[in-house]
Formats: C-alpha cells, structure tokens, sequence
C-alpha cells in the first residue's frame, strides 16, 4: 500500500476523543429511568417494536449496540419523563440503524446548513478550498426563512435529531434568529454550532429562547497563537467575551432553559492541551470536548484509499445546502453526490431516492472504491 494513504478510518459516530462534562449526570440513574418508562410501553406499532428493541439493547451487559453514554446522559436529564420513548425512538435509530444497515421513510438525523459563508478559514475546514468558497462560485449563500419554514413543516415529528450547521457559520444567515424562533417547541434535540465570533445579545436571546437544546462553541485551544494558527481571521479574546457574554445572559435570564452549552475543539495536533481547554472554558459551559480530526483534505485529488467498509452516515444523516440541496455527506462538500434539491423532491423522497439506494449498495457491495469521492474518504 501506498504510505501517503491514510493509515486509520475515521469513526465520525460518538468521535470524541476526550470529553468533559460539569452537570456530572448520573448514566446509571438516567438508564434505570429509561427503562422505568419503557416499562410502560404497550402494542405493536412501529414506534413500539423499535422501544422494545432499545430496551433490550439497554438491558444486555455486553457487546450492546444501543448505550446511554454521559452526553446522552446529560441529553436526557433535561427531557421530561413523557418526552423520553421518544427521544430513546429517534436515538435507537440513530445509534443502531447505520450498524445494521437499516432504513425507514427518514433520515435519523438532518443537518441543515443556515449559511455556506463563513468569516473564517480554519485550517481543518473546507473553507480552505478558495476556488470553491468564492462569491463566484455561486456556492455561497444564506438560507431563507421560508425554505427552512418548508424542511421543518415537513418532518415535524418525523425527524427528531437535528443540527444547525455545516460548511459555513450559520450565524452569517440574515434569517438565522426567525429560524431559531421558528424551531421553539418542535424538535427534542436541535444543535446549534457557531465559532460564536458573531455572538450578540440578539442572537444570544434567540439561542436562549427554547429551541436549541445544544449550542456548541467551535474552538480548538486556550491560548493565543494556537487559537488564531488554527482558527485562521479568529481572535480568542473577542469569542471569549461572547462566551462570557452568554453566559451571563443564561444566568440572570434563562436559568430555567433546558439547553446544553458545549465548546468543542478538533484535535489537530499535540500542541492543544486538553487540560488548559478546560481550565479556561470549563466555567463559561456545560461541556468541554475535542472530537477526532477527520482528514478530508484533498478528498477529491488524493490517491484512493482502499477503504471498503461502508460510510455509516449513509444510514445516519443526510444534509440540506442553505439553497435547497441535498446531500448524503458533508466530506464532500462539492456535492457531486448531489442527490436533489428541496422542496422540488420531499426529504423522504430523497432519502429513498434510486441514487440513495444505489450509492448505499455500492459501500455495502464493497464497491466503494468505484465511488467518487468515496474512494478517498476515510469515514466508516
């Protein structure tokens, strides 16, 4: 094998390499009242038959495909008890359907984008790749309150877990605080990532007001210069005073909002000391995390890689481009995967999509090496 091929996948599902958290949920105590309520669940619909299968994943004391871990833990300790076989429905599938190469009428989870733009150029991002993030490229744009009216209108109550996120800084979005106050009171679990260089009171109170669950604040170090190296146009004093800012705001105002505040950093390099992370942002959040580094650079150039085990997010998640375009992974960030656009194809549609259904035989056919850019992705 060629040694500039990367010598590792890449596991994006439950990708933390280290995590902190402060509410210090008990995952034994939040476990027993998950299955408490399970307890209760009677018939033989389909929303029974997947509880059933997670309550018996939960009681088995080995090789379990379906585990309460801390973060989800500290998910579940903000959920009232009637809200919680829901949430468990929509987690088993997300857990445990791309293990088993499982399918129903919708994506477990959406990752919509709010904005392609993005003010800085982190040195992991795709943002990086200038000759696409360019205003003429036509790639480049904020999504509209009326398309994000439309994707929600359509899986409300269908699809559960969601993020605000993905090639750009969706705070960059001019529709973004209606969005947030359109998304109050409809999902269980919506997330919400900003690198919070943005981060006014206005968009403060609109992340605050109830339907965020988890907002994360993007940054992967401590101290100036890493900061900045990094997280190239950023300046670490400036996000710190939002930070501080949101914080304050959540003490003296919404001290009763269920939501999660989390900074989470990509682990790059040696250099970022997980031990300082949490000496400086541990008392601004809930949570403090470095997640894996996933190597998507050059994905469309570098030699193919031989990876054939199937990329789970196929199974997992689909994305939603702020104009409508939908695609099955965000490492390919050019979409030549494109599978469609909405609302011209419905989400379900497009998650049952020919093409889908194709692209997702090809990884489990170990055809995946026949796929570009699949070819060069390391994630499984």
């Amino acid at each position: 094998m060629n040694s500039n091929l990367p010598s590792t996948t890449y596991q994006k599902h439950h990708s933390f390499d280290f995590f902190y958290s402060q509410k210090k949920t008990d995952i034994e105590e939040q476990q027993k009242r998950c299955l408490r309520l399970l307890e209760k669940i009677e018939g033989n619909s389909y929303f029974n038959e997947i509880l059933s299968a997670a309550k018996k994943e939960l009681t088995e004391t080995q090789d379990s495909k379906f585990k309460i871990t801390t973060f989800i833990a500290d998910e579940i300790s903000l959920l009232e008890d009637s809200q919680i076989p829901n949430y468990l429905f929509h987690r088993y599938r997300y857990d445990v359907f791309p293990q088993e190469f499982r399918l129903d009428d919708y994506p477990p989870y959406l990752q919509i984008e709010p904005s392609s733009i993005c003010n800085y150029q982190c040195v992991f991002c795709y943002q990086t790749d200038r000759n696409y993030f360019t205003k003429s490229s036509g790639k480049m744009g904020g999504m509209s309150l009326d398309l994000y009216k439309k994707i929600t209108d359509e899986i409300l109550g269908k699809v559960e877990f969601l993020s605000l996120a993905s090639r750009g800084e969706p705070l960059l979005c001019k529709d973004m605080d209606s969005i947030l106050e359109y998304v109050v009171g409809k999902h269980l679990v919506l997330k919400l990532n900003t690198n919070a260089s943005m981060l006014n009171e206005k968009h403060i109170h609109a992340i605050l007001a109830g339907g965020v669950r988890t907002v994360v604040f993007s940054a992967d170090a401590a101290e100036e210069p890493l900061y900045s190296q990094l997280r190239v146009n950023g300046k670490l004093e400036k996000v710190l005073k939002n930070i501080e800012l949101f914080q304050k705001i959540r003490e003296t105002e919404y001290s009763k909002t269920k939501i999660i505040s989390r900074v989470s950093g990509v682990k790059v390099q040696e250099e970022q000391a997980f031990d300082k992370m949490k000496q400086v942002w541990g008392g601004l959040v809930d949570q403090v995390v470095f997640v894996k580094y996933n190597p998507w650079e050059n994905i469309y150039e570098s030699e193919a890689n031989g990876i054939q085990s199937p990329c789970s997010d196929l199974w997992r998640r689909m994305f939603v481009w702020f104009d409508g375009e939908v695609n099955p992974c965000d490492s390919d960030y050019r979409s030549t995967l494109s599978m469609g656009k909405f609302p011209e194809v419905s989400i379900t549609d497009l998650w049952r999509k020919e093409r889908y259904t194709d692209l997702r035989n090809a990884h489990l056919n170990k055809a995946r090496q026949v796929v570009e850019p699949c070819k060069r992705c390391s994630v499984i």
